[in-house]
């Protein structure tokens, strides 16, 4: 992402107070975190397919109406081709992936494991954008999974919970932060809102073989399941990304991503209140030390992964 500076002769007069950027971080956290909660919640009545699809199709249209308010997108072909990726792989795979997860592991714990995204990111960064590898970002993706392996070892055993759940939240950290890095150079050129829906509708698209399924679940789910799933598609998908995007623009990069280590103690709190039940004991080791590894990580030099947060 870029960013530009006033000059001093020019002061800027659409500065927005400082409470509004603050506010709109602590809704996107709220959002965020309340979505891992949601799906947990939602585990029952709807399988991973049918909820991606259910959540996807709302946020496209929420998010399309906002984006075609800004005008029409005009993607080049390569661009297109970037989008479509990032529609199936973030949209598509990482909904169904992390949906799959949360029915094994608490909403704590997926949040927990969701946060190394900002590693894979850096590492990847490093691979193709020819970004630095730096002692910093090797020490991070170690002491990263290494809490990610603590987490694993707390799953053995524990009823619901098991490895399976860790390795499917993992997937869905992986395939982000490779949408992320094919994101970087389309938000540089196309308005972000744009490249979102787009990408949004497309994931909607991918999960349509989910359609009949869908539909025999939502004729069989209470009618406060199905406001849950337009809660997801309305609040975490749509409004969390724009008022995300609205943070961006007035913070510092650097500043709003530290902000995204909230989501998991949120998530975990929210878990007790709604569904009581919390990460076993060393899960909680296992995500302090995951957490710890990507503040590592992202010490200067900054990297890609200074400019990026996971959402639900």
């Amino acid at each position: 992402m870029t960013s530009t500076t006033t000059p001093p002769s020019a002061p800027d007069t659409n500065t927005p107070p400082a409470w509004l950027p603050v506010t709109a971080v602590a809704v996107t956290l709220v959002f965020w975190a309340s979505a891992f909660v949601a799906i947990r919640h939602l585990a029952d009545d709807f399988s991973p397919g049918a909820l991606s699809l259910g959540r996807l199709a709302v946020g496209a249209v929420c998010l399309g109406v906002v984006a075609l308010s800004r005008g029409l997108p005009r993607p080049t072909g390569r661009q297109w081709v970037s989008i479509l990726s990032i529609g199936v792989l973030w949209f598509g795979v990482y909904n169904v992936a992390l949906n799959a997860g949360e029915r094994r592991v608490d909403a704590g714990t997926a949040a927990m494991l969701i946060q190394v995204s900002p590693v894979l990111i850096a590492l990847l960064a490093a691979v193709f954008l020819d970004e630095r590898f730096t002692l910093y970002l090797g020490l991070g993706l170690a002491l990263a999974f290494a809490g990610v392996g603590l987490i694993s070892l707390s799953m053995t055993g524990s009823g619901g919970n098991d490895v399976v759940g860790v390795l499917l939240c993992l997937l869905s950290a992986v395939v982000y932060s490779v949408s992320l890095i094919l994101q970087k150079p389309l938000v540089a050129r196309l308005p972000a809102i744009h490249v979102v829906w787009l990408a949004c509708t497309v994931g909607a698209v991918v999960c349509l073989p989910f359609a009949p399924t869908f539909l025999d679940e939502a004729a069989d789910a209470p009618a406060s399941s199905l406001v849950w799933i337009v809660y997801l598609g309305v609040f975490p998908t749509a409004i969390a990304f724009t008022t995300y995007a609205y943070a961006l623009r007035h913070m510092s990069a650097s500043s709003l991503g530290v902000t995204t280590y909230l989501v998991p103690p949120i998530t975990i709190v929210m878990g007790l209140v709604f569904l009581d039940e919390a990460p076993p004991a060393m899960a909680y080791v296992g995500g302090a030390l995951a957490l710890v590894g990507v503040a590592v990580a992202r010490r200067k030099p900054r990297t890609v992964a200074d400019e990026v947060s996971p959402p639900a």
